[in-house]
């Protein structure tokens, strides 16, 4: 099994690198007091291979919980535990400057960890954390500086990192559907085409659907719907790598013709297909044939 130990200065980026583990299929656990760290990984381990990576957040929040001061201990001494059971455990520490950390915080007007419940002023807590996490620091496999670096760049950066091959990150998801049954509140880009000529009214092609090769022939017969693709594809081409570059976990695109049987079907169809010859993964759906 596949740990990964994510610590490291409050502000630093965290929450991002969490968002990225999660799209990337990493059970993440964040927040968890250090002596629970055992028990968790021995909960994980009796999944039955339901969970094999696991990223668990250990950062100044929890250690507060264990004010006798040996939290850095415990954690150190759970990542020694769990490389001896031999586990794959990685230690991740995000940072940044000073005065990076000092300026993020009061942008977003957050109250720093160590300053609830104390008389510290952001800069004293900064510093305080900084001594508190330096054991970690030291055993750390691999760091990150997000001093220089917005949210979608660092997103980027480690995603890139982490994944064997970045584009698998991000879903193509792709959807039929009928207007007359609704528009889907979760498609990102929708394209009608309900203007093109109706198989429906077709006596052979009115029970078939869009799955059908004789209805895709019809359906792509016309110089509408020809040029049609054409731009669609196009426009994929230029927008989902985009999205990838983005760190985007997904993007729904929805066709949708006036019962979803016949048309929209056809072009998610042939819209799925372009997308496996780009080597990009996606998801196809039908909405309107269950």
């Amino acid at each position: 099994m596949k740990f990964m130990i994510v610590t490291g200065m409050s502000g630093a980026g965290k929450s991002t690198a969490m968002n990225v583990l999660e799209d990337m299929g990493y059970y993440v656990i964040d927040n968890i007091p250090p002596r629970l760290i055992p028990e968790f990984a021995n909960i994980c381990m009796q999944s039955q291979g339901r969970i094999e990576k696991v990223a668990i957040v250990a950062d100044v929040r929890s250690m507060m919980i264990q004010a006798d001061g040996t939290a850095v201990s415990a954690v150190i001494k759970s990542i020694n535990d769990l490389i001896d059971s031999g586990s794959d455990v990685s230690v991740v520490y995000l940072d940044a400057d000073d005065n990076v950390l000092v300026r993020r915080y009061k942008e977003t007007r957050r109250a720093h960890p160590l300053d609830l419940g104390s008389k510290l002023d952001i800069a004293d807590s900064v510093s305080t954390e900084r001594k508190m996490l330096a054991p970690l620091r030291e055993i750390a496999d691999i760091y990150f500086d997000t001093s220089r670096s917005s949210p979608n760049e660092f997103k980027k950066k480690f995603r890139d990192y982490f994944s064997d091959n970045p584009d698998d990150i991000m879903t193509v998801k792709i959807l039929s559907f009928g207007f007359k049954y609704g528009i889907p509140t979760e498609a990102d880009f929708v394209f009608d085409v309900r203007f093109l000529p109706n198989p429906f009214y077709i006596p052979e092609l009115k029970k078939l659907t869009g799955r059908d090769k004789e209805v895709r022939d019809y359906v792509m017969s016309f110089d509408e719907s020809q040029k049609l693709e054409k731009t669609i594809f196009e426009l994929a081409d230029i927008f989902i790598p985009l999205c990838i570059n983005e760190g985007r976990p997904s993007v729904t695109i929805a066709f949708g013709c006036t019962g979803g049987q016949h048309r929209s079907v056809t072009f998610a169809e042939r819209l799925y297909e372009h997308m496996r010859e780009k080597n990009i993964r996606a998801r196809l759906t039908h909405r309107e044939l269950g």
